[in-house]
């Protein structure tokens, strides 16, 4: 299976977020490592793997998520 791999600058590209945005509050919150991303040979870098954060931001939002603040 072929996989796109994008830094943080091609991902804000695709996804039209700032690129500090995804560093800072999506990364390790909606982003997580080892499934949205991962840091080659164990270094710094990060790549975005693509095909995941698509399929991701397409589903459903969970029940309890609609229901936040309703009492």
């Amino acid at each position: 299976m072929s996989q796109t791999y994008l830094t943080t600058e091609e991902l804000s590209g695709r996804i039209k977020y700032d690129s500090k945005t995804i560093r800072r509050k999506l990364k390790d919150t909606v982003l997580i490592e080892g499934i949205h991303y991962f840091r080659p040979f164990g270094g710094r870098k990060i790549l975005y793997i693509w095909e995941q954060i698509e399929e991701d931001m397409f589903k459903a939002p969970a029940i309890n998520t609609l229901m936040a603040g309703v009492y």
